[in-house]
């Protein structure tokens, strides 16, 4: 092996880094029996090399007299940071027991972006106990950027930033920086600034590190940069992010002015955030986790099932047309699920796609007819594909050739009709201003069960009768 080339590590070394990540099963069951040997120094050790994410997933996934125990275990030693990644259900439960005193000195750790994100769910009175642990300027900060809409910028910012004048020196910007009692964690970009506070350019750390010292910052910022504004909505600051390979953005207020800073960390939250209530709204489900209690996931769940409920009925009564046929030629009744059902998979995968196409912004109105044409040419090769199949089987399993041509014929028709409303509906709903992950299933579903049932039983009812 020459001195160039990379050592090989073995093969399980590497399994045993994949398995790393997470938290692990074994150490929630030793935590459960220090707790319930009321053994605090146990559970300390325990947890004390857990990342904070990884302590924020223990605290969830036992149960409340486990988790109020584990808070007092904690004490002092409990970081703001874990309070901050738990799920809302199970923060409002453990803000309820931390005690005061430790809460007032961990949220002063925090940057101000994530005692936003603390306390922007939070009742009333858990927010105030939250406020009231800041320090009045700290407070003010807080509360000015509460004060910007729900999933905007002004809510995901944070206020410590790193900002210079152009006519600065690198090296006055090193002296200025290693003079500063504390900076931002993280920063990566320093935001050059006019006397009116409003961003001229940024520069990114590693070309201030790498000019000389006499160098004017004006000299090397980049003055092609993403301002932000305070009030623009959270999924468009993800979008921006993941467009333009950003790693932090300056945020302006109304007038241009520099108001805060968002960082990659921010915007990857909000991108999961928003991926995750895609496919959670795809399932009609609204924001329920793991944590929530079971008369609140049975509310959010009752209205869309209630909906399914509707469109159930209404295929009910497209049967209900061809009674008749069905009595007559009972295999009807045996095969006809079969059509429905390969439209409604074909309808929800062509769905899902063109969600995710227009929530990434892939799907737009330049591309929109090509993309239709697309899925339907889809829908169509695989509906005549499966035509083949299913014909075989009709005529194999009721040795009747002419009930294979009707699954033949309702297959195809049903699969071109899938991919159509699967890519029609979500355009449909997101030109109207709904939500298309919301609503989009249960009309496609709906349409192809619908359209299923009706050319299968009406083709069967002429040509078989």
């Amino acid at each position: 092996m020459t001195e160039s080339e990379p050592e090989r590590r073995p093969e399980a070394d590497v399994e045993r880094d994949d398995e790393a990540y997470g938290l692990d099963s074994e150490v929630v069951s030793e935590v459960l029996e220090a707790l319930e040997a009321e053994d605090a120094p146990r559970v300390l050790a325990l947890v004390d090399d857990l990342h904070v994410a990884d302590l924020a997933d223990l605290i969830e996934q036992i149960g409340s007299a486990d988790r109020e125990a584990l808070i007092r275990a904690l004490g002092d030693g409990l970081d703001a940071e874990v309070i901050s990644e738990l799920d809302e259900s199970v923060r409002d439960e453990v803000l309820d027991f931390v005690d005061p005193a430790v809460l007032a000195k961990a949220v002063k750790e925090l940057n101000s972006d994530d005692v936003v994100y603390l306390v922007e769910d939070l009742e009333d009175a858990q927010k105030e106990k939250v406020l009231e642990a800041l320090d009045p300027e700290e407070r003010v900060v807080v509360e000015q950027s509460l004060a910007y809409p729900d999933y905007s910028a002004g809510r995901m910012m944070q206020r410590e930033l790193v900002k210079a004048p152009p006519f600065w020196t690198v090296g006055q910007m090193i002296d200025s920086m290693r003079a500063a009692e504390e900076l931002p964690d993280p920063f990566y970009e320093v935001i050059v600034v006019d006397p009116a506070m409003k961003p001229l350019g940024v520069i990114p750390l590693g070309r201030i590190m790498g000019s000389g010292r006499p160098t004017l910052l004006s000299a090397i910022m980049n003055e092609d940069f993403h301002a932000i504004p305070a009030t623009q909505e959270s999924d468009d600051v993800a979008y921006a992010f993941s467009q333009y390979h950003l790693v932090s953005a300056p945020v302006v207020d109304e007038d241009g002015r520099l108001v805060g800073v968002i960082t990659i960390d921010d915007a990857v939250e909000a991108m999961g955030d928003e991926a995750e209530e895609d496919i959670l709204r795809l399932g009609g489900v609204g924001d329920e986790s793991l944590a929530d209690r079971v008369w609140d996931i049975t509310k959010s769940r009752f209205p869309w099932l209630a909906v399914n409920l509707l469109t159930a009925i209404l295929a009910s009564l497209v049967i209900d047309i061809f009674e008749a046929e069905i009595q007559a030629y009972v295999a009807l009744a045996v095969l006809m699920p079969i059509v429905a059902s390969m439209g409604g998979n074909a309808g929800t995968q062509t769905l899902t796609v063109a969600v995710r196409a227009l929530a990434t912004r892939d799907l737009t109105a330049a591309n929109m007819w090509r993309v239709i044409g697309r899925e339907a040419l889809v829908g169509l090769i695989n509906g005549v594909a499966f035509a083949v199949l299913v014909a075989i089987m009709g005529v194999i399993w009721f040795g009747d050739p002419m009930l294979g041509v009707v699954l033949a014929v309702a297959m195809i028709g049903n699969l071109l009709v899938a991919g159509l409303a699967g890519i029609a509906i979500p355009l449909a709903l997101d030109r109207a201003g709904a939500d298309p992950a919301l609503a989009s299933g249960t009309f496609v579903t709906t349409v192809t069960d619908v359209v299923g049932f009706f050319l299968f039983l009406g083709i069967g009812g002429w040509l078989l009768l």
